[in-house]
């Protein structure tokens, strides 16, 4: 009866709809008393009539944060006469134009933000907007290849002046990205002024010349840079900027293509080309005095994980650093001798700052004491952090200003070093707490983050994890395992949403048109084809492929989503933070395996190994209607979950493996499920009646097996210094490393020649300290000696001349007196 009242109700609503008029102008987002603006109305067929004419969809929909993309609107009809204007963030305009096929086209602005910003349309030269959509501005960085100008050899570009490197350098990019016969390419410069830290802190682009004007649009530029004329050569840092040669130099906010921030040694003055390294030093000088003036950071950022495993596993706080990637070939220009670094997700609370940790191929974290290459921290952020905007939060531009110039002057333009490391030192991982993790898998089975695993068949929408003190929310859906020869009792997790705070709501689900996910942001689809990471409100979401989804929240806490076959396995990760706060199907994080497993009235289950007991528990964390998170879309989710109630008593799995020996995929459960966990992997093979949701199972445990092992505490001891007129051997400080002292010719070791770290986190033995030798101090002695018994001797030399001249003297004087008489 449900089932019909919905479809009647949706139908009803699309008719008096198109009846009465009402119209999106104005209400997108909102659903009107005859129809909907809401973007789950095409799904459900309630669109307002004029619904795709005002709220708008673009392709494309994303570009880079410098601007220039020129993008269609979709669906939407201009005439000719037609005067677009754009408005962007509520504040910045830029001008569109018709199209010879009547589409209207817009030219994404210059922003100091990334992330989704609102896009307003206007048709009348700016006197209304009355079409509304969004924008995804993108950092640089992370910016797919195809969208920007690429500097061929950027290594070449940035080193180009110093010692050996000169010559001819190339630009490549997209055509299609310009539409113009003739391009212009020109210089930009990036510069932020005022008191650091103050309301008059300001970062800001200026156009500064053009390198060549009406160029053919080619794809390729190549020339042989000169020194920058004038005043320009003071700017270090910039970007070029390929636009139309029918534009007039400089002018905002037009079609282009941009290259990457980069620092611009190619235009240098004069001096940085004749003496590289001392131009480079005098910089490097002036940094250090500047830092030396700015807040201490670095106390208020996360510490590194203490092995290469724990940073690609803790995916809730730490992200591949695009700069040194493993899997792309450990490119690390930074950092040499790294394979891998990862960043904090999050910019640290009061200074925006940033962490950064490297790892070399041993797994072993690299540290800035041992190696150039080392891990450093970021006074800004690379990817900035809301509400950005401003100094030090612009996304890539206040990173480089702050950190990456500086590793310039100091590191590689010069070798000194010692000065940036100073401002810069790595943080080791004494301090590193591995977050607790815990999954949905299979039809579906659950692991705590305790460790209890059981199996819960309920069919609805259940609280998998709820912090009241983190405001962290994580919904699971279930559905019935469908089978084309007869009805299987069993369900399976389809849907996750999740929320922290009042960040947006993320949804993942079983995409039913192809094999992978879907995301939901707020309701509405998240696409995912230009992209793979997005800055949202609140919460940071990563989709390399279509089949792999991680959701970042502020908190630290991380949800993986993964499709396999037809099943989603999906893990959580939260940090010690949320130790003794949660609740749910996941259970209560605090160490104690005994209390996870308690009905959402506290009541414990005393029984782990009953199923109907396990039945009632998990019924008891069915989701209230008011605090739903997902989405409604569909004829099927409105009968099923929405009208209905969010735990389905009237449906009863199948509590346990019937054991048939008759049963035809006995044979198959028995070679996919072997070893720990294969009590699931059965249920799912001959209940479910799926080798492939067996078999997926079966890889989803061995998956967390994994990971826990990824992420199992270890101990280090800390960084230990080489002895002055010494050096050391070993840069591993975890337990049972052991790390080697000697001394340099002409000194003694004292103190231990070895040292252990132990269990206890401290290091065995003493100190090591060089000395000088004691035969040295005999010779030196020795030589005291000898050079006291030599003043002896000339003293004794110097007493008996005097002596010998007194008897001279008084022979001639009694000679004298003998002649006189």
């Amino acid at each position: 009866m449900r089932r019909s009242t919905a479809v009647i109700f949706v139908f009803l609503v699309s008719y008096i709809c198109k009846t009465l008029g009402e119209t999106c102008e104005q209400n997108c987002g909102t659903k009107l008393d005859s129809c909907s603006c809401h973007p789950t109305c095409g799904s459900l067929g309630s669109c307002c009539s004029d619904y795709k004419e005002y709220c708008v969809n673009t392709s494309p929909y994303s570009g880079s944060i410098l601007g220039g993309t020129d993008f269609v609107v979709l669906d939407a009809n201009f005439n000719k006469s037609s005067d677009i204007v754009c408005r962007f963030d509520d504040k910045t305009n830029t001008d569109g134009y018709v199209d010879g096929d009547g589409r209207g086209h817009c030219i994404s602005p210059l922003l100091y933000e990334t992330g989704w910003v609102s896009l307003q349309i206007s048709s009348d030269n700016g006197t209304t907007f009355d079409r509304a959509g969004s924008w995804l501005s993108v950092h640089t960085g992370k910016l797919a290849s195809r969208f920007k100008a690429i500097l061929v050899n950027s290594t070449k570009w940035q080193y180009y002046g110093t010692p050996n490197v000169g010559g001819e350098l190339q630009m490549t990019w997209n055509t299609t990205s310009v539409n113009a016969e003739k391009v212009n390419i020109e210089v930009w410069g990036y510069e932020e002024t005022g008191e650091p830290y103050s309301e008059s802190w300001q970062g800001e682009w200026r156009y500064l010349y053009s390198l060549t004007k009406d160029h053919p649009n080619s794809g390729s530029f190549k020339f042989v840079p000169k020194i920058a004329d004038g005043d320009f050569s003071r700017w270090e840092l910039g970007a070029l900027r390929v636009s139309s040669g029918s534009y007039p130099d400089g002018k905002w906010n037009v079609q282009a293509a941009w290259s990457e921030d980069h620092a611009l040694a190619w235009h240098l003055e004069e001096s940085f080309r004749q003496n590289s390294a001392g131009w480079a030093l005098d910089k490097c000088v002036a940094w250090d005095k500047l830092e030396n003036e700015l807040p201490n950071f670095l106390t208020e950022i996360i510490d590194c994980p203490c092995t290469l495993a724990q940073a690609r596993a803790d995916t809730g706080r730490f992200h591949t650093d695009y700069g040194c990637d493993i899997d792309k070939g450990s490119v690390c220009t930074y950092h040499p001798g790294s394979v891998h670094c990862v960043r904090a997700i999050q910019a640290s609370p009061k200074y925006a700052a940033g962490q950064q940790c490297c790892y070399d191929s041993t797994g072993a974290q690299v540290l800035t004491a041992d190696s150039i290459g080392g891990s450093t921290p970021d006074r800004a952020h690379d990817w900035g952090s809301p509400p950005f905007k401003k100094p030090p939060r612009i996304p890539g531009q206040s990173h480089w200003v702050y950190d990456v110039l500086s590793f310039y002057y100091c590191c590689l333009w010069s070798d000194n070093c010692y000065y940036y490391f100073k401002h810069r030192p790595s943080s080791d991982c004494r301090h590193y707490q591995s977050p607790s993790s815990a999954m949905v898998f299979g039809d579906p089975h659950f692991i705590t983050f305790d460790g209890v695993s059981y199996s819960f068949n309920g069919k609805g929408e259940y609280t998998l994890v709820r912090s009241e003190e983190k405001q962290l929310t994580v919904q699971g859906r279930t559905e019935p395992v469908k089978d084309s020869e007869k009805t299987i009792n069993a369900t399976k997790l389809t849907a996750v949403a999740m929320r922290e705070g009042s960040s947006d709501i993320i949804e993942v689900r079983l995409d039913s048109r192809n094999d992978g996910l879907e995301l939901l942001r707020n309701q509405q689809t998240l696409p995912f084809a230009e992209q793979t990471w997005m800055d949202l409100q609140g919460v940071f979401v990563f989709s390399p492929i279509s089949t792999n989804v991680t959701v970042m929240f502020p908190s630290g806490a991380g949800v993986e989503v993964r499709r396999r076959g037809e099943t989603m396995t999906t893990t959580v990760l939260l940090p010690e933070e949320f130790k003794n706060s949660t609740v749910g199907l996941l259970g209560k994080m605090n160490g104690d395996a005994k209390d996870d497993l308690a009905l959402s009235n506290g009541q414990l289950v005393q029984n782990h190994s009953n199923p109907e007991e396990l039945f009632s528990f998990g019924a008891s964390w069915a989701v209230e209607n008011a605090s739903a998170l997902f989405t409604y879309d569909s004829e099927n989710l409105l009968n099923a979950y929405y009208f209905a109630a969010r735990h389905d008593p009237n449906f009863m799995p199948v509590f346990s493996v019937p054991e048939d020996p008759d049963d035809p995929l006995n044979t198959q459960a028995a070679e996919i499920c072997t070893g720990e966990g294969s009590q699931f992997c059965r249920y799912d093979i001959l209940v479910g009646r799926s080798p492939l949701i067996g078999h997926a199972t079966r890889v989803s445990f061995q998956s967390h097996v994994s990971l826990v092992d990824d992420l199992k505490p270890v101990i280090s001891c800390g960084w230990l210094p080489p002895p002055a007129n010494g050096k050391k051997q070993g840069t591993r400080y975890l337990q049972g490393a052991k790390v080697k002292f000697s001394c340099d010719d002409g000194y003694k070791l004292s103190g231990s020649e070895e040292r252990t770290c132990q269990r206890n986190g401290k290091w065995s033995g003493e100190d090591a300290s060089c000395s000088v030798p004691s035969k040295v101090a005999g010779i030196v002695a020795g030589s005291v000696v000898g050079a006291l018994t030599l003043i002896v001797i000339i003293t004794a030399i110097i007493l008996h001349s005097r002596k010998q001249k007194r008897k001279s003297s008084d022979s001639d004087e009694e000679r004298s007196n003998t002649s006189k008489l």
